[in-house]
């Protein structure tokens, strides 16, 4: 019997939908996050304890998610043009070296300005490292596992940032205080980068990706130019914005809400948080074995974009109708949650969309993720700078969004000239998410 006929014994990774041979990528992009995520429950009532504005945080993080956005972007080609694993790297390494800086000359001394310089150069690290992996999944995945990796994807991710990371916090403030706990982060950020890097021998992702006769700049190029080659990638790129835009938002604002309004304790919220993201990794995974049956339009637009419209003003009223209710906050947010993990099928649809292109469309998906982090709190700023709206107007504000982009969400039709490459893929036997032609 030949090679190619021989049957394959899937192991247990297999069987749940994670590709063997990354198998300590994820578990490496869990402790990253992890360590990326302990400051995120927290960062900012510790910087408004320490005689910072609202105005200087929400500062701190639209800047911060700005250069996550680039990064962001950046992954996909230089992916492309370098390999994931080097990528992956170059994000450990800067992350680890400005994270030093943004603690020993920022957060410790209280120096706004070297906090706010360090947390925005930082935003450029944690996206090369995350979306490289993804890139990375997205080479070396066949087709058959490409809704579920992408599931598990998201759910490492999520598990870290912010659920265990806020967990990690919650832990570790009472015994060692809150600026040994930001010290904290950059360990296990390190241990979860080597895990990832030296664990991982997958081939796919240590050499370059695209050709040798492949300009540098056409890679680049290619990235941006998609955008107006193929439309549809720009919708994408907008609902994936939309995605994650409130809970970012929600980490620069809802803390002192819950905290200082509702006079919930530091250690109720952040297990409300952890909640929440819980919520949202098991939905990661439940959202993408529902689009193959629903379709992924289906479960975006119904699930992600309504869904949204109705959680995100019962995450604010439910806890002012029952004050001092951990129980009937948590409900809420665990809806809350469901509904931004039921977006994830994006990921599976845009390969579908632009097969030929898939890391050039995935790297759309990257700048909307990245948007995401900065959009957030920009829409607050805006709603409380320029319409002079207090929280409740927030709140409606993103449950509109969301509600357009449910709209928006229908438009992402695969062509049939999309589908039959597909399927001829698919016959095949090569990678949907297979990078490059």
């Amino acid at each position: 019997m030949s090679e190619a006929t021989t049957p394959h014994r899937r192991g247990i990774a297999e069987i749940l939908g994670i590709p063997r041979p990354l198998f300590f990528g994820f578990v490496g992009l869990l402790l990253f996050m992890v360590g990326d995520g302990v400051e995120a429950g927290y960062l900012d009532t510790f910087m408004l304890h320490h005689g910072h504005t609202q105005g200087d945080v929400n500062l701190l993080f639209t800047t911060y998610g700005i250069t996550v956005m680039i990064s962001a972007w950046f992954a996909g080609p230089m992916s492309d043009l370098y390999g994931p694993k080097k990528v992956m790297w170059i994000g450990l390494v800067l992350w680890a070296i400005l994270e030093v800086g943004f603690l020993a000359l920022g957060l410790g001394p209280n120096n706004f300005i070297l906090a706010l310089t360090f947390y925005t150069l930082r935003g450029f690290a944690y996206p090369l490292f995350a979306y490289g992996f993804l890139v990375w999944i997205a080479a070396a995945t066949p087709s058959s596992m490409l809704g579920s990796a992408a599931g598990w994807f998201w759910f490492s991710f999520s598990a870290g940032l912010p659920t265990l990371g806020s967990q990690f916090a919650r832990y570790a403030i009472p015994q060692i205080g809150e600026l040994a706990t930001f010290w904290c982060s950059l360990g296990l950020v390190i241990i979860g980068g080597l895990v990832a890097l030296l664990f991982t021998h997958e081939p796919t992702g240590s050499k370059r990706l695209l050709p040798d006769h492949v300009d540098t700049k056409d890679i680049f190029f290619g990235s941006i130019s998609i955008m107006w080659r193929e439309p549809k990638t720009v919708i994408a790129g907008i609902v994936r914005v939309i995605d994650t835009s409130s809970e970012y938002a929600f980490l620069a604002i809802m803390p002192a809400f819950f905290i200082d309004h509702l006079h919930f304790t530091q250690g109720q919220w952040l297990n409300l948080l952890s909640l929440i993201f819980l919520s949202n990794i098991l939905f990661n995974l439940v959202s993408g074995m529902i689009a193959d049956t629903l379709g992924h339009r289906f479960v975006v637009a119904v699930f992600g974009g309504i869904g949204g419209f109705i959680a995100i003003p019962l995450f604010y009223y439910v806890p002012v109708w029952y004050p001092g209710s951990f129980l009937m906050a948590a409900i809420v947010g665990i809806f809350y949650g469901a509904t931004v993990a039921a977006f994830v099928p994006l990921s599976g649809l845009m390969p579908q969309i632009c097969p030929k292109e898939k890391a050039a469309a995935l790297s759309i998906l990257g700048l909307g993720a990245g948007a995401s982090t900065w959009v957030g709190p920009a829409i607050v700023g805006i709603c409380q700078s320029w319409f002079g709206f207090g929280l409740q107007g927030v709140i409606w504000a993103f449950a509109i969004i969301y509600l357009l982009s449910a709209g928006m969400t229908m438009a992402l039709k695969i062509s049939p000239e999309a589908r039959r490459y597909n399927e001829e893929l698919l016959a095949k036997g090569e990678a949907v998410t297979a990078v490059g032609h």
